[in-house]
């Protein structure tokens, strides 16, 4: 018997409306909307924090039976200003999303996010679990300290010590013993060629850890200017901050908010960026969701079995 065929993108498609929100503290959030205006909605939330939206994600829900709603957290993408720490913690993001799904006139809305994406996602549904109808989350980020130690610090360096010894190459080696507080002050030097030089590091280690392949245009996406500069400045940002919670681990604590949401979580075997343990302990801890473990991927969106199981999950849940 032959294995059954996997289940690929949506064509691709544009947006019937692109926008702007202003939401406060000098900040605008772009927005755009796909697919069936009178559909299912669900919002897409990017990765990072600091990635920015991208065409692909409106690929992965039937552009006939769903309202695909993107947008570009504070700082990234083409939200403005560009690379901006100031008002950006894990808290405004929540209260964005809040404040768009009001603009938009949605009571309820899916939510699908990956690795940071998953993060976001939880917080908001933890806080409105009401205006959560189901979640699709991969790739989970907790953002502990001890997910922050493995890829930063040491564990993920154990698989890739050619692409960890580049990353640590900016860093004196008096100061390697933090490294995401030693690279979050030259992400924050006065210098724009410091930063510049120590956002491309930072990108690129996480670029070559994504997935079980290599990837040369992932790697030239991430090593562009504009996009390194946000992604590294707005990650290690939140990282040194322990993502604004109050404690480690509260999203694990504060997940029987989630009870009455149904979800997928959808997780690769060889996650290297976010180990696969994470979706375990959210599993446990949100037993309605359903775990769907990919056995032939890593981190990356786009790895076919990830696809797969996400694709699947946006037609369960249409």
């Amino acid at each position: 018997m032959t294995a059954p065929e996997r289940l690929g993108l949506y064509p691709p498609i544009e947006p019937y409306a692109r926008s702007r929100l202003d939401v406060g503290d000098g900040h605008e959030i772009y927005f755009e909307e796909s697919g069936n205006r009178h559909g299912q909605p669900v919002l897409i939330v990017h990765g990072g924090p600091g990635g920015g939206s991208n065409p692909t994600m409106r690929r992965l829900h039937d552009p006939s039976r769903y309202r695909i709603i993107l947008m570009d957290q504070r700082g990234c993408g083409r939200s403005t200003p560009h690379a901006s720490l100031e008002a950006n913690t894990t808290w405004h993001l929540v209260e964005d999303m809040e404040r768009l799904r009001r603009y938009l006139g949605v009571p309820s809305w899916q939510l699908v996010g990956g690795s940071w994406g998953s993060t976001l996602a939880l917080a908001y549904a933890e806080l409105h679990p009401h205006r959560v109808n189901a979640m699709i989350l991969r790739g989970i980020f907790l953002l502990r300290q001890s997910e922050l130690h493995w890829f930063y610090q040491e564990g993920a360096s154990w698989l890739f010590p050619d692409a960890f010894s580049a990353f640590v190459a900016p860093i004196p080696h008096e100061e390697r013993g933090d490294m995401v507080g030693a690279y979050y002050h030259l992400l924050t030097h006065p210098d724009l060629k410091v930063q510049l030089a120590a956002a491309r590091a930072w990108s690129l280690w996480e670029a070559s850890t994504l997935a079980l392949r290599p990837d040369a245009d992932r790697i030239r996406q991430f090593s562009a200017e504009a996009y390194a500069l946000a992604f590294a400045r707005i990650e290690c940002h939140y990282f040194v901050n322990a993502g604004f919670f109050d404690h480690d681990g509260q999203l694990l604590s504060n997940a029987y908010c989630l009870r009455d949401i149904p979800g997928v979580i959808v997780h690769g075997r060889y996650d290297v960026v976010t180990p696969i343990k994470s979706a375990f302990d959210l599993k446990s801890a949100w037993p309605r969701a359903e775990l769907m473990v990919v056995p032939d991927a890593g981190h990356a969106m786009t790895e076919p079995g990830i696809v797969h199981e996400v694709i699947r999950a946006t037609r369960r849940l249409s």
